[in-house]
């Protein structure tokens, strides 16, 4: 059995699991408007550990979400993230935060899926998958108007969610595109089958050259 830990700090949630292979094990998370990931990140993991009853000699690797985000919280997550693997020397592997936030999403074929992390003012990060989860657009910073994404509506719904899409729902035509309204945000609860994947593959990154996938940096 290989024991994973996973790591998403882009955004305002702060979010830990545990997996044994490909079974999750173990999960804590916190939404604060406070960004508390310093003072709760590794009291987390500390719980997680012993609720699991996992020693920690006995991590195989950890998972981390790569952003695009919040600068200060991927530099959070980053630092811990390298910490274990240096003082284990157990690999880094990393998801793009909009991946994550597309797994815990089901649509039909005919959709697709569009994840938004709030940047400023009318801006959000963005990324386009279908509904197998395979990119369709990857990752870019998105100017949002009334006329953003029409190209993808032609032949597919379109649905939005994620906390960038408050914003564009607030400009977009009605009744064109779909809405999930329900509060979204990337989570490790969902990373454990593509980092479990990533490790068995051995995609692994360069822990000491490894930086966060900023896309802009300080938001």
């Amino acid at each position: 059995m290989k024991n994973l830990l996973f790591i998403e700090t882009s955004t305002k949630n702060c979010s830990v699991s545990i997996s044994s292979d490909s079974k999750l094990i173990g999960f804590k998370e916190i939404n604060s408007e406070n960004f508390s990931h310093a003072e709760n990140l590794h009291v987390f993991i500390k719980h997680l550990f012993k609720e699991a009853k996992i020693d920690i000699q006995n991590l195989s690797g950890v998972v981390l979400g790569k952003g695009p985000g919040s600068y200060t919280g991927l530099r959070i997550g980053t630092a811990c993230a390298k910490g274990f693997c240096y003082s284990l020397d157990i690999p880094l592997m990393s998801i793009n935060s909009l991946e994550i936030m597309a797994q815990g999403i089901t649509v039909e074929s005919n959709q697709l899926l569009i994840p938004m992390i709030d940047a400023r003012r009318l801006e959000v990060y963005t990324m386009i998958l279908d509904h197998n989860k395979m990119i369709v657009k990857n990752t870019w910073a998105e100017e949002l108007t009334q006329n953003s994404f029409t190209q993808y509506s032609k032949d597919k719904t379109c649905v939005f969610f994620g906390n960038g899409s408050i914003k564009f729902k607030s400009i977009s035509p009605k009744g064109k595109y779909k809405f999930i309204d329900k509060e979204h945000f990337p989570s490790a609860k969902d990373m454990v089958k593509k980092g479990f994947e990533l490790f068995v593959n051995k995609n692994f990154e360069s822990t000491a050259y490894y930086e966060p996938f900023y896309l802009k940096e300080f938001i």
